[in-house]
């Protein structure tokens, strides 16, 4: 029964996060994995709400079919009265559903209700990104105030209270994480990828052998971008993943060519396109790195390290 318990429970988590995806899909916001904890989820949207409208109804979704699923089983649960555990697992899960309802409306944001909240104040000041920051602290307040009611309960003899102060504790950082991210794209706002890119890529030829390639350009001269060229065109790059994915006693006879990610294989990028935009698509696709092309000539690379480069730039100017 137990295995059974487990399973409703997260079929009731993933079923709320699903209501959020739903939505976001119904907004064409991508949705890409859904993670699930106890007492909740997180459905990984790939992109900011079009308007304050959508965010809220992405917001609520997840509360709402929880809420429904609490309504169901506490319905169920008379129906099964003369079996005891199928009574008990009706009344845990009425229970543990109403709970991630009450949980997930805890207006500070990313919660639900910090959402919820979001999507008013961005109504109200119509400016996204002051919606968010203050959301965002919102969410740190809160968790501000389970770690403190979590550490009092633990010293008070009762152990739940550390899972309090843990939740707490997520909460603050996810929170702490989003006021970064505001930040960070604050910062970015207005700068293209041609300000951030590296200028400073070697161009080696498709017959160069990984050993040559190692020994004279990546730990010869601290290069980590690499060009592969046939003639004067680009037809490749070369990662230092690609590299460590031959073994190292083949080096001396596997030529670049071999190895080489294929240019019409890679995504790339405009240098006219803005800084956080490209970060997205970085973090959207999964890669460290893009080749910056125009006219279809690679003229440079981006890669997170750059960015990050740029970002502390910015900051030590004040900008």
């Amino acid at each position: 029964m137990g295995a059974i318990t487990a399973i409703m429970l997260f079929a009731s988590v993933l079923l709320h996060e699903l209501g959020h995806s739903v939505i976001a899909l119904r907004y064409t916001i991508p949705v890409r994995s859904i993670t699930l904890f106890a007492f909740g989820g997180i459905a990984q949207i790939a992109g900011e709400p079009p308007s304050a409208a959508a965010e809220l109804f992405v917001a609520i979704a997840g509360p709402i079919v929880s809420f429904v699923l609490a309504m169901l089983f506490s319905v169920v649960k008379p129906l099964v009265a003369g079996v005891e555990p199928l009574w008990g697992l009706a009344k845990y899960l009425a229970y543990i559903n109403m709970a991630v309802v009450l949980f997930n409306l805890v207006p500070g944001y990313p919660l639900d209700g910090g959402r919820v909240f979001r999507a008013i104040v961005w109504a109200v000041t119509k400016n996204m990104r002051r919606a968010t920051l203050i959301a965002a602290n919102g969410g740190r307040f809160f968790g501000f105030i389970f770690i403190f009611v979590g550490v009092l309960r633990t010293f008070g003899g009762d152990l739940s209270g550390l899972w309090i102060a843990f939740i707490g504790w997520f909460l603050d950082g996810a929170a702490t994480a989003q006021v970064h991210q505001v930040t960070f794209q604050g910062l970015l706002a207005g700068h293209t990828v041609s300000q951030a890119m590296s200028k400073q890529c070697v161009a080696v030829s498709v017959d160069l052998t990984l050993q040559d390639l190692v020994d004279e350009h990546i730990l010869g001269a601290g290069k980590r971008c690499v060009l592969i060229n046939r003639g004067e065109n680009t037809v490749g790059l070369m990662t230092l993943h690609r590299i460590k994915e031959v073994p190292r006693e083949k080096w001396s006879t596997t030529k670049a060519a071999q190895v080489m990610i294929p240019l019409d294989k890679l995504k790339r990028i405009t240098p006219d396109k803005e800084l956080w935009a490209a970060l997205e698509e970085m973090d959207r696709d999964g890669v460290n790195q893009l080749p910056v092309m125009t006219d279809g000539q690679v003229i440079g690379m981006l890669s997170r390290e750059d960015i990050v480069t740029f970002l502390r730039t910015l900051q030590e100017l004040g900008s």
